[in-house]
């Protein structure tokens, strides 16, 4: 698992073997099964997980109980509740697999010191950040002016490959439509 999260970081930074043997140590495996929550709402959230193998989605749930679909994180992408996990505050997003996961978790405290001891890391997360920063304002945009067809266009090439990994029900959530709209759409 430690060698796909270096090739990932290595995407945007370099690391000498010994800086990546500091960030490795900073992070801890873990296998969730299909349908639990790294993520609840309400709860602490101590963690963000980089995903090695698996899906997961990241939804609200309004007071009549529909959910809301924020985002997919899949392989070699970052997932938490960056409002609760940065402020150290009650989770007001649900982060549920999707699919038997396994991610590498990094905690709050391990993520600070991990900064202190690694500066590169500085980088790389400001680039991290940047960019779903960006993901996150085409999505807003995408829901405010784009008809259904162009948001599920727009899906497919954010997301490619997940059609399959994904029941329509739950697509058709993320895109704002219903099952028969998508049915219609793809």
């Amino acid at each position: 698992m430690l060698q796909v999260l270096r090739q990932h970081i290595e995407q945007l930074i370099s690391l000498t073997d010994d800086e990546f043997e500091v960030v490795a140590a900073h992070f801890q495996e873990k296998r969730i099964k299909k349908h639990r929550f790294l993520v609840q709402e309400g709860e602490a959230v101590s963690c963000e997980f980089f995903v090695v193998q698996g899906l997961v989605k990241t939804f609200h749930s309004d007071a009549n109980g529909k959910e809301h679909i924020v985002a997919f994180a899949k392989e070699e992408w970052w997932v938490s509740d960056y409002q609760a996990y940065h402020t150290q505050s009650a989770a007001t997003l649900n982060v549920d697999c999707l699919e038997d996961t396994d991610v590498l978790c990094l905690s709050y405290t391990d993520r600070e010191h991990l900064l202190s001891k690694v500066k590169k890391m500085e980088s790389f997360f400001l680039k991290k950040s940047n960019y779903g920063y960006i993901a996150l304002q085409r999505r807003i945009l995408g829901l405010l002016s784009s008809s259904a067809k162009e948001r599920y266009e727009q899906f497919l090439q954010q997301y490619p490959g997940l059609v399959s990994r994904i029941p329509k029900t739950v697509i058709a959530a993320y895109l704002g439509v219903s099952r028969e709209t998508l049915s219609r759409l793809s």
